[in-house]
């Protein structure tokens, strides 16, 4: 395995860098999101998070459906330079699907490559990465260093129309994975069809992750999915509860011709000059 940190300077890149990279590439950082009161207040409400271990180890703790935990927590969400991101890649309208949190300890084995996006659902999942688009935004808590679980991927895999690329398949390795890190306070952004994982942590303290998962809201999920609690909804902050509404709102028209009324002749979010975007 060519096991090998990644050296890119993240803070660099324009906006149509940025949307290149995660389109092209299917995964993306995102530094400095999070300052140190803002880790300091998620850190103060994930200690009393009642984690279980996964199936493969004790050193892998998690707590799914933590939208609802603590203020800090739930305002994650909506948190303003991730969403002005999101509003750049998706569009205005999106749809926040699911978020969980994972500590990995030290002696974690690391996590299998797999995707995330699966067409017609899954036990792991169920259907709620059945969807045709979705970005996980993966928020550490911690720096991600070669030695403490850093993040790994295959990239482009997500393009690949070969069987290897089955979005069910997983893979204890491969020769052309890389390893990504990054400081605390920063978010790698994810494909959801891009074979991606995680290294052992042989550091010396934990690691911890905040996951969440949006998407544009035409792409609805394959089948249907719990909505979220009308009122544990109420009481969450207006800009969240906007990315909250209609986890099975999709916009498709299967009735649609060959010429249907009100065609227009400019859709900005296909240009292939996008990733000459500026900032804006």
């Amino acid at each position: 395995m060519r096991d090998r940190p990644l050296d890119i300077d993240w803070r660099v890149l324009d906006l149509g860098a940025r949307i290149r990279h995660l389109e092209v590439e299917g995964f993306l950082v995102l530094p400095d999101l999070l300052d140190a009161d803002d880790i300091a207040r998620l850190k103060r409400e994930t200690r009393e998070l009642d984690t279980f271990a996964v199936d493969y180890s004790v050193h892998q703790q998690v707590y799914p459906n933590v939208q609802f935990a603590g203020p800090a927590i739930t305002e994650l969400i909506a948190h303003r330079p991730t969403l002005e991101f999101l509003t750049a890649l998706f569009g205005d309208d999106i749809v926040m699907m699911d978020y969980g949190y994972a500590r990995s300890a030290p002696g974690h084995p690391g996590i299998s490559l797999h995707c995330d996006g699966q067409p017609w659902g899954s036990e792991i999942f169920g259907f709620e990465h059945s969807c045709p688009r979705l970005i996980r935004v993966l928020y550490y808590l911690d720096d991600l260093t070669p030695e403490v679980s850093p993040f790994r991927v295959v990239p482009r895999s997500h393009l690949s129309l070969h069987a290897d690329a089955n979005p069910y398949l997983r893979y204890e390795g491969h020769p052309e994975q890389v390893m990504v890190t990054c400081d605390a306070g920063s978010a790698v952004l994810l494909q959801q069809n891009v074979f991606h994982g995680n290294y052992p942590n042989t550091g010396d303290y934990a690691r911890e992750m905040l996951a969440i998962a949006y998407r544009p809201a035409w792409a609805g999920p394959a089948g249907d999915v719990r909505e979220w609690d009308a009122s544990e909804l109420a009481n969450v902050p207006p800009e969240v509860r906007t990315l909250m509404t209609g986890r099975n709102r999709r916009v498709w028209f299967p009735e649609g011709g060959n010429k249907p009324a009100g065609m227009q002749d400019m859709a900005t979010g296909i240009n292939p000059s996008r990733w000459g975007r500026a900032e804006e």
